[in-house]
This record gives C-alpha cells, sequence and structure tokens, in this order.
C-alpha cells in the first residue's frame, strides 16, 4: 500500500486530529519512512482503523498520562492478554492519542508477526519492531519510545482463570532501560483479559505463531478497556549502565516493574464496576 493510499483512507479522522498528526515525532531516513519502515501516513491510518474499536468498542478510559515522556528514550512496560493483542494496539492509540505532539510508542513483537504477510508489514509501517536486541538498542539510542510485554506469548496464552495474575516476568526490557540509562513507565491494562476467555489451545504453528488459542467467543466481547500510567520507575538513577551486565541486578529490577504493574492491576481491578462498564 502507498503512502497517498494511507493518507487517503485516514481521512476519516477529524481534520484537527489529522493536523496534530503534522507533527508526529518522527525520524525520517530522507525517503519519507524512517530506518525501520514507519510511515507517519500509515500511523494516521493506523489511527483512523483504531478508533472505531478505541472508542465505541472498548471504550477506552486512561489515565496517567502525564507519566508518559514527552521526548527522550523510555520503555513502557505493559502486562499482555487476551488471546489475540489488542491491548498492544489500544496502548498505541492511547499514547498516539495522549502525547502532544504525537509520540508513537514502538512495539517490540515476539518474532512470528513481521512474518505474517500483509500485516507484518502493516504494522512495522505504524511503528512495530521485530523482538532483536539490536532494534531496540538502535531504537532507544534515537530517544524513541518502546512498548513491551515482558510476559510475552504466555501473557496472551493463560488460562482465564489466571486472569490478572502475571506470568513469567523477562527482564530484556530493564536490561535494555538500565544500559540506555531510560525510565521505565508501568503500564497496566484492565479489561483485555476477559475479552476472549481461553479454554484451550490447538498445538499447531500458523504463520510462525507458535499455537492456535481456542476460546469460548470466536470474537472479543465488548469489554471496557482501562489503561493506567504508573509514575517512571527511574532505573537510570538506581542503577548504572554496566550493572545492565550483572544477572542480580537485572532480576532486582525486573522484579520491581512486576511487582508495581501487579499493584496497579490489582488496584484498577477493584476500583472497576464491571467488566462491560
Amino acid at each position: 500500500m502507498l503512502p497517498a493510499v494511507a493518507r487517503f483512507l485516514s481521512s476519516t479522522l477529524p481534520a484537527e486530529e489529522r493536523e496534530r498528526l503534522k507533527h508526529l515525532q518522527f525520524a525520517d531516513a530522507g525517503h519519507g519512512y524512517d530506518p525501520f519502515g514507519l510511515h507517519p501516513d500509515f500511523v494516521a491510518l493506523g489511527e483512523a482503523i483504531t478508533a472505531p474499536l478505541y472508542e465505541k468498542y472498548f471504550r477506552v478510559e486512561s489515565s496517567g498520562h502525564e507519566h508518559i515522556p514527552a521526548t527522550g528514550a523510555a520503555v513502557l512496560a505493559a502486562n499482555h492478554s487476551g488471546a489475540i493483542p489488542f491491548d498492544s494496539a489500544m496502548i498505541w492509540a492511547d499514547v498516539v492519542r495522549h502525547t502532544n505532539p504525537p509520540r508513537v510508542p514502538r512495539p517490540v513483537a515476539d518474532h512470528f508477526v513481521p512474518m505474517i504477510p500483509v500485516i507484518g508489514i502493516l504494522f512495522a509501517r505504524g511503528g512495530m519492531v521485530g523482538g532483536s536486541r539490536g532494534n531496540a538498542r538502535t531504537l532507544l539510542e534515537r530517544g524513541e519510545m518502546l512498548l513491551i510485554h515482558p510476559e510475552g506469548v504466555p501473557g496472551i496464552a493463560k488460562s482465564f482463570k489466571l486472569r490478572y495474575k502475571l506470568q513469567d516476568w523477562r527482564v530484556g526490557h530493564v536490561e535494555l532501560a538500565i544500559r540506555h540509562a531510560a525510565p521505565v513507565i508501568p503500564v497496566a491494562v484492565v479489561g483485555a483479559e476477559e475479552q476472549m476467555p481461553q479454554i484451550g489451545r490447538i498445538p499447531i504453528s500458523v504463520a510462525g505463531m507458535p499455537f492456535i488459542p481456542i476460546t469460548l467467543t470466536p470474537l472479543p466481547m465488548p469489554v471496557r478497556y482501562h489503561i493506567r500510567y504508573g509514575a517512571p520507575i527511574p532505573v537510570q538513577e538506581l542503577y548504572t549502565p554496566d550493572q545492565a551486565d550483572d544477572p542480580a541486578v537485572v532480576k532486582e529490577a525486573a522484579a520491581l516493574v512486576k511487582r508495581t504493574v501487579q499493584a496497579m492491576l490489582d488496584e484498577g481491578v477493584k476500583q472497576r464496576q464491571g467488566v462491560f462498564t
């Protein structure tokens, strides 16, 4: 798809939003795209595509936007759930909408996502990058903001009885944050856990995906999303860059982020009025 086509398809956005997106923070490599394939017209298209889900279906309610850095390297560390990663899409849309000038969080995807035909390319045009150390390092060195789900696939694959209980919390996000002196912003998403209760899985790999989930409903239910951004965890002040090579330090820092996100989840579940409200 050409940028002109993406620009035309994104014309459903309000004029003021299209104007705001012209000020998107974006490292043009000299040909309209950034080195990873992001293009502003596709960011606008992504917002137009996600708008009905964000506004009408999941009716996203969010807070704590003041904790999202306006500039500079940062890592958003969020829980992951829902069988299909709509939570990533809603965080992406929420950050684009609530930063001014708009920032695009760079979702770091599992290795198989970029290989999905058509979808992989469209996601890259909107800011997604493959989950390699080199990609993450380059983006942080450029002062960009990563969106990482430390639970990975086990997060979206967990059974319904384990909802809002964080799974194995990988440490790569804090290792990167410490090494590149970037704060970690904890993010809690409440609602996605109930969108497609998973009752089993088929252990067959499709397009690189490790399995096919068996869910209680064929499509996500219209649960209400609640997204919370917590105060930045200043790992760049707590640790020195050389400590990124110390497994004990990295494990300690990851545990701190995990405890923070879990506490935010517990509080969010307690405060909400219901799954659909």
